[in-house]
C-alpha cells in the first residue's frame, strides 16, 4: 500500500544500481528498512492530520475540537457515540434553520426519531373553527372535534407554543437482567442498576430542551412536553 514501510523499501531499493545487490539482500533490507521506518511513519502522521482537516473526513478527539470551536459546550458528544453519528449531529447542527416552526420539527425529529406535535393557541390552523372540515398540511387537522382533532385557541397566548416531544426507546443492556426475571440477585448474577444518561445513543430531557431553545426566536416560549 503507498506510503506504508514495504512501500518506502522498495522505493528505496529501485533507486539502487540491480548489478550491487543479488535478489536476496537481507542486509540491505535491514538497512533500508531503518531508513523507511520514520518515513512511513511521517507519511502516516501527515495523512492522519489532512483527514483532521475537514469536517467530513475528522476522527477521534478532532470532531470534539471541531464541536468546541464552532459550539462551545452546548454540542458534546454522547457517551459511547461513534464518529460518524457525531459527525451527522455537527454538521446538522451547522447547516439547519432556525427560528421557524419548521426547523424546531425538523430539529427534533433528527435528535428521537419521530415528528414532534407543535400546537400554536393563535394560530387557527392549529385550533380549528367552527364550520371547518378540511385537514391541513401542517397541522394537526383544521376540522373541529372535541377531544379529538384541533385544539381551545388563545389570542392571549401570542409567541408561544406547546410542543409535544416522543423519545426514542431506551437502548438496551447487553448481559444484564431486568427485573422479574431469575438470572440475577443483589450481589451476585448478571443484574445492576443503570444510569440512563450514560447509554449510548439516549436522548435526555435535556438534550430536547436545549435544542428546541436554540432554535427559538427571541421573546417566543415553548412549553414542552416530553415523554
Amino acid at each position: 500500500m503507498t506510503g506504508d514501510l514495504s512501500d518506502f523499501v522498495s522505493r528505496l531499493r529501485s533507486v539502487l544500481p540491480g548489478r550491487w545487490f543479488g535478489d536476496q539482500a537481507p542486509n540491505l533490507t535491514a538497512i533500508l528498512t531503518c531508513i523507511a521506518t520514520p518515513w512511513a511513519w511521517l507519511y502516516g502522521l501527515l495523512s492522519y492530520v489532512i483527514l483532521q482537516t475537514r469536517i467530513s473526513t475528522a476522527t477521534d478527539n478532532w470532531l470534539d475540537i471541531i464541536a468546541l470551536d464552532f459550539f462551545g459546550s452546548d454540542l458534546a458528544r454522547k457517551s459511547g457515540e461513534s464518529d460518524n453519528s457525531f459527525r451527522s449531529r455537527i454538521v446538522g447542527t451547522l447547516l439547519r434553520g432556525a427560528a421557524t416552526r419548521s426547523a424546531i420539527s425538523a430539529c427534533i425529529q433528527v435528535l428521537t426519531g419521530s415528528e414532534p406535535r407543535i400546537f400554536e393557541p393563535a394560530r387557527c390552523a392549529d385550533t380549528g373553527s367552527y364550520s371547518t372540515l378540511a385537514d391541513g398540511p401542517l397541522s394537526s387537522g383544521c376540522g373541529l372535534a372535541y377531544g379529538i382533532t384541533g385544539g381551545w385557541g388563545n389570542l392571549n397566548l401570542p409567541f408561544q407554543i406547546f410542543v409535544s416531544v416522543t423519545r426514542p426507546p431506551t437502548p438496551v443492556v447487553a448481559m444484564l437482567a431486568g427485573y422479574t426475571t431469575a438470572v440475577g440477585a443483589y450481589g451476585q448474577g448478571s443484574i445492576a442498576y443503570v444510569n440512563l444518561s450514560a447509554l449510548p445513543g439516549q436522548v435526555t430531557e435535556e438534550d430536547v430542551r436545549r435544542s428546541v431553545s436554540s432554535l427559538l426566536p427571541v421573546t417566543t416560549i415553548a412549553w414542552l412536553q416530553i415523554t
